[in-house]
C-alpha cells in the first residue's frame, strides 16, 4: 500500500458506515465511501462543524446538503502547486488527493531526466497530473471527453503559477485521439491514463474500463517515444486487482519496462489507512 504524501490542506479526519469525513483547507465535507464497510467509531455526523453532507438518493445519485453557505469554488495547496475545488454531481470535488502518490514519483522522473519530456495525460479530468507534470518542466498534451473539466485544468496550470505555455488542451474521446495521434506520427516519453470504471466521450462513446483497457493499452505501447520514461494506469475499480493492471503493462509495453502495482490510500487521522485503489506504474531503463 502506497499513501499519498506531503498533504497540509487535506486530511481523512474519521471513517465508518460507508461515509469518510474529510478536511479540504478550512471546510469539512461528509461523503460516501464504498471501501468503508466498517462501523465508525462514533456518528460522524455528530462531529461538529460539518459543512456540507453528500446525500445518496435510493433512486440513483443524490445531492449535496449544505450544513451553512460555503463558496462556489475553493481550493487547496499539495507542495507548492494548488488545486481549484467545487461540490459537483455524484459526490466528487474535482480532486482525488490519494493521487499525490503518483505526482510525487511523475515529478521526481521528470526533473531526473535532463531532456525535454513529453507527456500524454489521457482521462485528465481537472489536470493534478498536468499540473504535476507541467510543474517538473514537461511538455503535457491534456486529453479528456469533458469540456468544463479540460477547462478546469487550465484553470488549475494558472492557478499554480504555471504558464500555459507547452500544454495542449484536448476534448476527445481518448480512444479515438490515441489512434489519430498514431496515424499523425506523434509519440510521447510518458503516457498516464486515469480511466473512470464507466463513462461516456463527448458523442456519447461508451467506456467500461474492463471491457476497453487492454484494447487501449496497446495503442499507448505504441504510442510512446524511442526514450520512454513512464507510464501510469489507475483503477478505481475495486475488481480490477493491481496484479491484473501489472500484467497489462507487462504484455503491451516495450521491452526495458520495469512494471511495479500497489494499492493506494489515504491516512486517517484515527490511525486507520483507507484505500482508494489501485495503480500500476511503469519506469523505463
Amino acid at each position: 500500500m502506497l499513501i499519498a504524501p506531503d498533504w497540509k490542506d487535506y486530511s481523512v479526519i474519521a471513517t465508518g458506515d460507508g461515509e469518510k469525513l474529510e478536511r479540504w483547507g478550512s471546510l469539512t465535507l461528509l461523503r460516501p465511501d464504498p471501501q468503508v464497510i466498517w462501523h465508525a467509531g462514533k456518528p460522524l455526523r455528530n462531529f461538529s462543524g460539518i459543512d456540507a453532507v453528500y446525500e445518496r438518493s435510493s433512486e440513483g445519485g443524490g445531492r449535496w446538503i449544505y450544513n451553512r453557505r460555503i463558496p462556489s469554488e475553493f481550493s487547496v495547496g499539495w507542495r507548492d502547486l494548488r488545486f481549484s475545488l467545487k461540490l459537483m454531481g455524484f459526490k466528487h470535488t474535482g480532486l482525488f488527493p490519494e493521487q499525490a502518490v503518483n505526482w510525487s514519483r511523475m515529478i521526481d522522473l521528470i526533473k531526473a531526466a535532463n531532456r525535454p519530456i513529453s507527456v500524454l495525460n489521457l482521462f485528465g479530468y481537472t489536470g493534478a497530473a498536468t499540473v504535476a507534470c507541467k510543474s517538473a518542466g514537461a511538455s503535457v498534451c491534456h486529453v479528456d471527453g469533458a469540456k468544463a473539466m479540460v477547462e478546469r485544468a487550465g484553470d488549475n496550470v494558472r492557478l499554480s503559477g504555471l504558464t500555459n505555455d507547452g500544454v495542449r488542451y484536448i476534448v476527445d474521446d481518448c480512444f479515438k485521439f490515441c489512434s489519430r495521434e498514431l496515424r499523425r506520427n506523434n509519440r510521447y516519453d510518458a503516457i498516464i491514463l486515469d480511466p473512470p470504471s464507466f463513462g461516456r466521450g463527448p458523442n456519447g462513446e461508451k467506456w467500461k474500463i474492463e471491457e476497453g483497457i487492454c484494447e487501449l493499452m496497446e495503442l499507448v505501447g505504441k504510442l510512446l517515444s524511442e526514450k520512454p520514461l513512464f507510464v501510469c494506469l489507475n483503477s478505481y475499480t475495486t475488481g480490477l486487482q493491481p496484479t491484473v493492471m501489472e500484467n497489462i503493462l507487462k504484455l503491451t509495453l516495450k521491452n526495458g519496462a520495469n512494471v511495479v502495482s500497489d494499492e493506494i490510500g489515504l491516512a486517517t487521522e484515527e490511525g486507520l489507512v483507507l484505500p482508494q485503489g489501485c495503480t500500476a506504474f511503469a519506469k523505463f531503463d
